[in-house]
């Protein structure tokens, strides 16, 4: 089946007009053209002449680059994307007997030529180095080193020094690079000549200093070291030594969490980048700026660069870079989930690149994209175009070049062929796909790569695992993770001790399998900021490769017979899922926090922990005198998954009103009947829950104990995890901002109820200020909060939360307010300059369909926003139920004669259409969730 006819499945949004004028706006008016097929000419009203042409790259003058741009892609080589899918899987009942490869590492078999001339020691290095061959390349500039040495050419043996040490951090030899390039700095600091030359030497191991420092895990020193390699680029008058010192400073930036002056920093570099005469030098330089902005989490922005270097290499008639960046904007199209446009960007890159490597790279992503397509449904696998796919990524593996980009090659091959071999779309033996593994370890070993002899094995390890050959896979493991610990490759070293942790538990030792994850989730928490960013050799991919660590763990921890400990450090362990999850969601790690324990916020609440494991529903639950207690239930992921989502859909009101009680039963008696006698005894007022999986969709208000619903007993509240919990929960005076839509704005229907929805605002809240339809534009908004303090803000208008930030929005008179922008709009709130909003109202929102984690996209706007409270809407509800419902919510609010919690006044609010018959179906009172401080 061709993937054009596939936008009917739910991996596709369901308004898919929508989706293309999203897309369209966001990667303009190329991507339409992809979308027609990639003609081979644009239309003549376009005014460009034909985009591909029969000229050959090679036929292109090119001139040989400034040794400043040179050290430039060195740096920016650790933000390259390389697409690396790392789940491996195989089927249960295939067990073959697998080959065993070698498990000792052997010395590089590829020697280094003598050379009596250095520099062409330091070429050869070179060449090593780009090809991946990093312990090739670090021989080469050993040997160059010494011989520059002997012969009393500093500078020469400092540059000599300085490559060095970029191979050695390639290898994981962290402390013989931080040796190499300090003894290069000293070398340069003994010279006695100052002149541009020996300023741009200064820069380039300053550069090479820096991106050691962040690797090292120091944020702030690698952020010095750019900024003096800047003033030594600025005193040679390098300018593009300058634009790779930014990148490497605006990566620095990002890992500390100052996000608007990473963005801002790359805003300037791209400026830079304009004022530059058009060239190959400069389509580089926008590819890389391009791939840095994506994997800080800028999509949109990152396209618009990618698609200038596009144009200019187009202009010069430059197949082989057009090649690159056509497979980057492909990556993008991918993350958005447009299959079929990134698989034709992906076919043209094949097309015009003359390098395997970019071949390969976008044949394993197409093939990756087929992966996802088969695991949605077996109506969407194509019998016929994967395996011609498949044999045509094997001939092309053939031929790479030895290096680390050929050995992730093959283990990103070798991870696809056992997906679609699960999936029943391609038929590959298991002795070929591991005999594809061993060699990928063979050439790491031969290559002296630790760092890929250990991502191969450890996926090799997986293989057997999966294969039913433990002893194996448990030896395989145990290699990969002793590797990965010595060469200090902890993203590696996280991987396999959870991989470890897995096995161990299949053979039964628990004890051992319980220390093997605890090590692999510490490692995850110290990693935590570099887990939203593609690490350019290892690519997690968070469902498949993060979650399971946590939730392994977790597991483990709430075994029968669990200690208060236990069930204390379950709950940390899953809070800390919570907040990998919106790392993950936001594309950075801006969340700060700090615990806080449940009896300092409200002695009268409890907060329900539940938890969905793969064997069982876990149901964990903290009371205000610090104990825990907990409850299995013991059916399987999907079997609970299942039930949760039939009581979703039972919430709509044709659904037969018996069968919606007995689910809703159902998952009462999972999720609190099992603590009833608790929080009785306690005299519990509140629940608190912190919903895992598909329960983040799912109203808790809803759930009902045989007589009535569990809102008319308790207030109701939701929060990411008690770590998240907003600081400063004092009352504030009442002053609100209303905003909304009451007419049809950008294919959205009116709201007519949304004027009156503002006029009982203002009859209940004191200074009331309103932006209705043309006055309520994104500059209005954020110019009002950025001169004026609101305690309540009240936003009625359309809205789509979503698990993709780029999916996730408010709309406005003119515009959309995304998840992202909403750091800048409340920005003065956030950092204490204005008074902290108390509470943030959306109404008219919903979640998007078929979309499991589409509240992150509701936790998204609320802690960008630091709300303290935030209630919305899981769907759209009729105008006049809204109507009331807020009515009735500001009036308990702000009632002068009693204090009333924001859970009891939403509570109040639900009760009151409750008691309306036009009103009284859930569907009604049950969209309104409460996220955050609920007092």
């Amino acid at each position: 089946m061709s993937p054009k006819h596939r936008n009917s499945h739910p991996v596709f949004r369901p308004d898919l007009r929508n989706v293309w004028r999203l897309f369209d706006r966001t990667f303009g008016q190329r991507a339409a053209w992809v979308r027609r097929g990639f003609s081979t000419q644009w239309h003549q009203s376009d005014g460009h002449r034909a985009f591909f042409s029969p000229r050959r790259w090679w036929q292109s003058p090119k001139a040989r680059p400034p040794r400043g741009w040179r050290i430039l892609a060195l740096v920016v080589s650790g933000l390259m994307v390389v697409l690396l899918p790392t789940h491996i899987a195989i089927p249960a009942t295939a067990r073959p007997n697998l080959p065993l490869v070698a498990l000792n590492g052997e010395e590089a078999s590829e020697s280094i030529e003598p050379a009596q001339n250095p520099p062409e020691l330091l070429q050869q290095g070179k060449n090593f180095y780009q090809n991946g061959q990093f312990a090739q390349a670090a021989s080469a500039w050993e040997q160059a080193a010494q011989t520059y040495g002997a012969r009393q050419q500093i500078e020469w043996q400092a540059q000599a020094l300085n490559h060095l040490s970029l191979a050695y951090q390639h290898l994981g030899e962290l402390t013989r690079a931080r040796d190499a390039i300090a003894t290069s700095l000293e070398l340069i600091g003994s010279l006695s000549k100052i002149d541009p030359i020996n300023d741009a030497l200064l820069a380039q191991a300053l550069n090479t200093r820096g991106r050691l420092e962040l690797t090292s895990g120091q944020t702030e020193e690698a952020l010095e070291s750019w900024k003096q390699a800047q003033a030594a680029y600025d005193r040679a008058s390098d300018e593009t030594g300058i634009l790779g010192s930014q990148l490497g400073q605006a990566q620095a930036l990002q890992a500390l969490g100052q996000y608007r002056q990473a963005r801002s920093l790359l805003e300037q570099i791209n400026d830079r980048l304009q004022s530059q005469p058009d060239s190959l030098l400069k389509a580089n330089g926008l590819r890389s700026l391009g791939i840095a902005l994506q994997t800080i989490g800028d999509p949109v922005y990152s396209k618009q660069v990618l698609e200038q270097s596009w144009a200019i290499s187009d202009r010069l008639d430059a197949p082989a870079e057009t090649g690159a960046t056509l497979l980057s904007i492909g990556n993008i199209a991918k993350d958005f989930r447009q299959y079929d446009v990134a698989l034709r960007y992906y076919q043209q890159a094949i097309s015009l690149s003359p390098e395997t490597l970019i071949q390969v790279q976008a044949q394993l992503n197409q093939l990756r994209i087929w992966v996802e397509l088969c695991q949605s449904s077996q109506s969407l696998c194509s019998r016929e175009e994967i395996p011609a796919l498949a044999g045509d990524i094997q001939s092309r593996l053939m031929n790479l070049a030895p290096g680390r980009g050929a050995i992730y090659a093959r283990v990103n091959f070798a991870n696809s062929s056992i997906d679609l071999q699960n999936a029943g779309a391609i038929a590959i033996e298991p002795q070929e796909i591991a005999s594809s593994l061993a060699r990928a370890i063979s050439e790491a070993q031969q290559l002296g790569d630790r760092r890929a002899e250990a991502y191969a094995q450890a996926y090799l390890g997986k293989l057997y695992a999966r294969n039913g050959q433990i002893e194996i896979a448990r030896t395989l493991t145990e290699q990969a993770l002793q590797i990965s610990q010595n060469i200090e490759a902890a993203d590696i070293t996280a991987r396999a001790a959870g991989q470890l942790g897995g096995i161990l538990k299949e053979q039964g030792n628990i004890p051992g399998a319980k220390a093997a994850y605890q090590s692999a989730f510490d490692i995850l928490q110290t990693l935590r900021g570099d887990l939203v960013t593609i690490n350019p050799d290892v690519q997690f991919e968070f469902k498949e490769s993060i979650e399971p660590i946590y939730r392994e763990l977790a597991s483990l921890l709430l075994r029968p017979g669990a200690t208060q400990e236990d069930l204390k450090q379950a709950r940390e362990v899953m809070e800390a899922l919570q907040l990998a999850q919106l790392d993950n969601f936001f594309g950075d790690s801006c969340l700060e926090t700090q615990p806080v324990g449940i009896d300092a916020i409200d002695p009268e609440a409890a907060v329900i922990y539940p938890i969905i494991l793969s064997d069982r529903l876990e149901t964990v639950w903290s009371l205000p005198d610090g104990t825990f207690s907990h409850h299995a239930t013991p059916l399987t992921a999907p079997e609970v998954e299942g039930i949760l989502q039939q009581l979703y859909s039972s919430l709509y009101p044709v659904y037969p009103r018996d069968e919606r009680l007995r689910l809703s039963e159902q998952v009462y008696d999972w999720l609190i009947r099992p603590a009833e006698a608790d929080f009785e005894r306690n005299g519990i007022k509140t629940l608190v829950f912190v919903p895992d999986g598909f329960l983040r969709n799912l109203p808790i208000s809803v759930l009902y104990d045989g007589r009535q619903y569990v809102m008319e007993k308790y207030g109701v509240a939701l929060s990411p995890g008690l770590q998240l919990f907003p600081e400063g929960l004092g009352q504030e005076r009442r002053k609100a901002l209303a905003v909304g839509l009451t007419e049809a704005r950008q294919g959205f229907n009116p709201l007519p109820g949304v004027n009156a929805e503002m006029q009982e605002i203002a009859s209940e809240v004191d200074s009331t200020q309103i932006l209705l339809d043309g006055e309520f534009t994104s500059d209005r908004f954020e110019t009002i909060l950025a001169s004026q303090s609101f305690p309540i803000v009240h936003m009625a208008t359309h809205g789509q939360f979503s698990s993709n930030p780029e999916e996730t929005f408010l709309l406005t008179w003119n515009d959309r307010i995304g998840v992202q922008d909403f750091n800048r709009i409340f920005e003065n709130s956030r950092f204490g300059i204005s008074d902290p909003i108390e509470l943030l109202v959306m109404s008219a929102c919903q979640t998007a369909a078929g979309d499991n984690r589409a509240t992150l996209g509701l936790a998204g706007f609320a802690l960008r926003s630091g709300a303290r409270s935030t209630l919305a809407s899981l769907w759209s509800v009729s105008d006049v139920a809204t109507s009331d419902l807020m009515r009735e919510f500001y009036n308990q609010l702000t009632a002068s004669d009693r204090s009333v919690t924001k859970a009891e006044a939403l509570r109040q609010a639900q009760l009151t259409l409750l008691r309306d018959p036009l009103h009284e179906h859930p569907y009604f009172w049950s969209a309104f969730v409460l996220v955050g401080n609920w007092l």
